[in-house]
């Protein structure tokens, strides 16, 4: 066998590993397959200069568990606020990369916030015990509050829908659509950390 048929082979062999995990999950597959069930697709990442960046982001909301929340609790923090709901396949699929970069920076200068568009509390709930999802989840969908505070130039228009707001609460980063591995979002959580005042 040559060294392109064996690599053909273990290509073939982790794409179907990787596919047996959302066997039994009809968005994932529908998701994999290039579908679009589900949610409004959008791909790419937006970096704003620190020169650049607007005036901070000001949001409060009710969580899923039926506290407020609000962007001063991250006084002096990275704020990352991913934008989802809980039938979004790529919002499945990214979860565990968002609570993977959530557990590594915990006490370490940045906070995740999740902020679902459409579900009920229950549901939400639901998919974070699901996908082991440990940071709050603001609930936008009747009221729109959040998506407003986030409207302008760099909004939130496709989902799934991640932002890095700097310490001061401006928008640093939008990463448009599902997350393409944990390195570029840790990247760039790590040097808004180390940024200056």
């Amino acid at each position: 066998m040559t060294r392109r048929m064996v690599t053909a082979v273990v290509a073939a062999a982790l794409t179907m590993l990787a596919l047996a995990g959302c066997s039994n999950d009809p968005l994932a597959q529908d998701y994999l397959k290039g579908g679009t069930k589900n949610y409004i697709s959008g791909s790419g990442l937006v970096e704003v200069a620190k020169a650049d960046r607007a005036a901070p982001i000001v949001f409060t909301g009710t969580t899923d568990t039926g506290t407020t929340l609000n962007r001063s609790d991250f006084p002096g923090q990275v704020v990352v606020v991913n934008f989802w709901y809980s039938v979004c396949a790529p919002c499945r699929s990214e979860a565990p990369d968002l609570e993977a970069l959530s557990t590594k920076y915990r006490d370490k200068g940045a906070s995740f916030v999740g902020v679902n568009i459409y579900d009920t509390a229950d549901t939400s709930l639901a998919f974070a015990r699901t996908f082991g999802i440990s940071y709050p989840s603001v609930l936008d969908g009747q009221t729109g509050t959040v998506r407003l505070a986030f409207a302008g130039s760099i909004s939130p228009n496709a989902v799934p829908t991640t932002f890095v707001l700097d310490k001061k609460g401006r928008v640093a980063a939008r990463i448009l659509g599902e997350l393409q591995g944990r390195s570029i979002l840790d990247t760039l959580i790590s040097d808004l950390i180390k940024e200056g005042d």
